[in-house]
């Protein structure tokens, strides 16, 4: 690396992947992988963080200062759709507050809608950098995280179903490879070895298996220690799990002024970060006959608890069940497969009947 300087970003399921490849080999620095969430991660994070907080706001404040502990020099933090813009700013004091001593690089202050400004942004890792050479990997980054996404649908979708029980070894190989990938090269044939071993499995899927949709706001839902592994959880019961929220379906492939389109008949305005998204989602499933809806959402989350009624609509018009899950720093392992098992009962016997 042509600079000593550490930059961390705090954890978000397995997209630090993709950062971490943008930072390396886009801007020639030197990524510090936080410690996988933990029990001590939120804890850290919810010590020293306004009671009211959202949990998100918890879990990457905790992060970061596994990340600064582990030798990172240097605090990224990426830009949202809601109260997400501003955590920086207030990490960062109650970072320093704690005696840290750190650059910080708060992705929401050029958050001008120019992708340019992000990585002119970024420029301050490495200024030495080259722009061409940060825009190759940022493009090569989000490649590696359709590619993630692609995998991870595709796991949760059939790993339920599979006899051999080698999924998961496949999964964890494929994540594997692409934190360790160089370049493009790479990344496309981690993605291709994982497609093929997928594809060599012969799954015991019934013809119509159950069918449940998650839905919930960006970090929740799309992190599985924050969710406590409800997709894991749900296909070992043998459910076909869908989740449309990830980078590639809700950021890089539908535009809002679409999806709001789409969803007029239940919601004309949008109530801020992904309650559109997640009202075009729950459609979506609806319309194409899903058993039933899970709606992941952080406690405190605005956006998440102002769609509830919303949802309990389309609930009603489409016959679809949902259930309704909010999650915080105390949230029990056991009390959520509890109601997780209640509920496919439930959509288990009402697909009986149906047939």
């Amino acid at each position: 690396m042509k600079q000593e300087r550490k930059a961390a970003l705090p954890r978000y399921g397995e997209y630090n992947c993709a950062l971490k490849y943008l930072v390396e080999q886009g801007f020639e620095t030197k990524c510090i992988l936080p410690p996988p969430l933990s029990r001590r991660t939120e804890d850290l994070g919810a010590k020293n963080s306004p009671d009211l907080v959202c949990t998100p706001f918890k879990t990457t404040l905790g992060s970061m200062i596994e990340a600064l502990e582990a030798g990172a020099d240097t605090i990224i933090m990426v830009l949202g759709a809601c109260r997400l813009n501003y955590f920086g700013e207030l990490q960062e004091q109650i970072l320093r507050d704690l005696g840290y001593t750190f650059d910080f690089i708060n992705l929401s202050i050029y958050n001008t809608g120019k992708k340019w400004d992000i990585l002119r942004a970024l420029k301050g890792i490495n200024p030495r950098c080259s722009m061409v050479k940060a825009g190759k990997a940022l493009y090569e980054a989000v490649q590696m995280i359709e590619h993630l996404d692609d995998i991870t649908s595709l796991y949760y979708q059939n790993c339920g179903f599979d006899p051999t029980g080698t999924y998961p070894k496949i999964y964890r190989q494929f994540i594997s490879d692409m934190y360790a990938a160089q370049n493009l090269a790479e990344i496309r044939e981690g993605y291709r070895n994982a497609s093929r071993a997928f594809a060599e499995i012969t799954l015991h899927k019934p013809q119509d298996p159950i069918r449940i949709g998650i839905i919930g706001d960006y970090y929740t839902v799309m992190d599985p220690f924050s969710n406590l592994e409800i997709e894991q959880k749900l296909a070992d019961m043998g459910v076909e799990v869908h989740r449309l929220m990830n980078i590639t379906n809700d950021m890089l492939r539908n535009s809002e002024k679409n999806k709001q389109a789409k969803i007029r008949e239940f919601s004309e305005y949008s109530m801020g970060a992904s309650s559109t998204s997640d009202l075009w989602q729950a459609q979506n499933f609806a319309e194409r006959g899903f058993d039933g809806l899970i709606q992941v959402k952080s406690a405190c989350c605005m956006p998440e608890t102002d769609i509830m009624p919303v949802l309990a609509n389309l609930s009603q018009d489409y016959k679809m069940p949902v259930l309704y899950l909010t999650y915080d720093t105390q949230s029990s392992d056991v009390g959520l497969t509890t109601r997780l098992e209640a509920f496919y009962d439930m959509v288990e016997m009402r697909k009986k009947v149906a047939h």
